[in-house]
């Protein structure tokens, strides 16, 4: 029995070698279209590759899996997060999980999950093809099974041969990506972290919380970067130019006035932009209170009154930055869309339109937040594929 995974990224190589483990005479090949294997597994993460997170607070997978959360809790029944930490431990691939409740290697290196992944291949006798581009089932003639693990596609041209052979498409667009702002003084704050802000679309119900990070080109950080998740269809659609309302105190309106009433007394003497609130840097306050006050941000706190205290507070709870655009950089590592969960069974995710054809990782239209999600997804589904696969091949033997 032969089996063809296209695709040499996480899931293609997780599968791999999973099938082999389950089915070791089987005969198994990864086609790989560019000339290196895993690249994204070796970028992510700042090159220590996030693999998993412990989904420890998690109730309701639907706030870290934007779109596909339902399977996901059904598939988390064959494979989930526990099952894949104990997956990699027993690989040699020693795990930490960190406060923000993110897994890594331990030794906080993505070549870990690479050379487990690659030396597995190895010893199982999984061949790896590169430079093998596969758009056609014609290519594969003589293979049993085929596997597409091609990860996502932005364009969308990678999937059209799925479309031609029937399967539904779900137009591809990036999630998980920073936001360009042309807010030239707030740019001016590159490098400023604020640890517990609130972002919100403007007009919208989506909101997140979390670090977020002020760069030379506009926002990042997890708490816009899960936004831009939650929220990639809608952005997409607006062209990346929508309002995003910043809390930045991490506090309620009323908590920030009370806090800035005390400040008058506690301070009466002292000029506005030299004492910021606990947790917020100088820069960043001097910033917000010249948006709020303008020429009044010159003043000593006994100075202001009720009206300049509720600005103040308006601007720190629910301050208003225009996008325009995504980040100039091709930072998104993770596509929404794919194809469409109705063309695949839920139990083994094979095809409904192609018998032993079957749909692993990114492909499918299932993504995740950033934390760790992604690849779990990528493990949970490649690992369904396989069981799938050996267990058909066993009962046809």
């Amino acid at each position: 029995m032969r089996t063809a995974v296209i695709g040499g990224g996480a899931a293609g190589f997780f599968l791999a070698v999973n099938l082999k483990e389950m089915a070791p005479t089987m005969q198994v090949d990864i086609f790989e279209r560019s000339k290196r294997v895993l690249a994204k597994v070796e970028v992510s993460g700042g090159g220590r590759c996030n693999c998993t997170n412990d989904f420890e607070g998690v109730g309701d997978l639907s706030a870290v899996y934007p779109r596909g959360h339902r399977l996901m809790k059904r598939l988390f029944n064959v494979f989930g997060p526990h099952d894949a930490y104990a997956w990699f431990e027993r690989h040699g691939v020693p795990l930490v999980v960190q406060a923000d409740h993110c897994v890594f290697p331990a030794a906080q290196d993505a070549h870990a999950v690479i050379d487990c992944f690659v030396g597995a291949a190895r010893r199982h006798g999984v061949r790896v093809l590169t430079g093998r581009a596969i758009d056609s089932l014609q290519q594969l003639d003589g293979y049993d099974y085929v596997v597409v693990a091609t990860g996502g596609s932005p364009r969308g041209q990678g999937l059209e041969w799925l479309r031609r052979l029937g399967h539904e498409i779900v137009p591809p667009v990036p999630s998980l990506f920073s936001l360009s702002i042309g807010d030239a003084a707030l740019k001016s704050l590159m490098g400023t972290v604020v640890e517990h802000a609130s972002v919100q679309l403007a007009t919208t119900k989506v909101r997140t919380d979390g670090p977020l990070l002020i760069t030379h080109w506009g926002l990042s950080g997890p708490a816009i970067l899960r936004l831009t998740s939650h929220a990639a269809r809608l952005l997409h659609e607006h062209d990346y130019h929508m309002t995003v309302n910043i809390n930045w105190s991490g506090q309620t309106e009323a908590e920030v006035r009370e806090n800035l009433s005390l400040m008058t007394i506690a301070h009466r003497m002292k000029q506005l932009t030299n004492v910021a609130p606990d947790g917020m840097t100088q820069r960043l306050w001097n910033y917000l209170v010249e948006k709020s006050l303008g020429d009044r941000a010159s003043l000593r706190w006994v100075d202001i009154g009720k009206k300049d205290i509720n600005r103040l507070a308006n601007t720190l709870v629910c301050d208003s930055i225009a996008t325009t655009g995504r980040a100039p950089f091709r930072d998104e590592f993770v596509t929404c869309g794919g194809v469409s969960l109705t063309s695949v069974h839920p139990a083994t995710l094979e095809s409904r339109v192609c018998p032993r054809m079957y749909f692993a990782g990114e492909v499918l239209d299932i993504d995740g937040i950033t934390g760790g999600f992604n690849f779990q997804a990528a493990w949970t589904t490649a690992y369904t594929v396989a069981k799938a696969i050996a267990n058909h091949a066993l009962a046809n033997t």
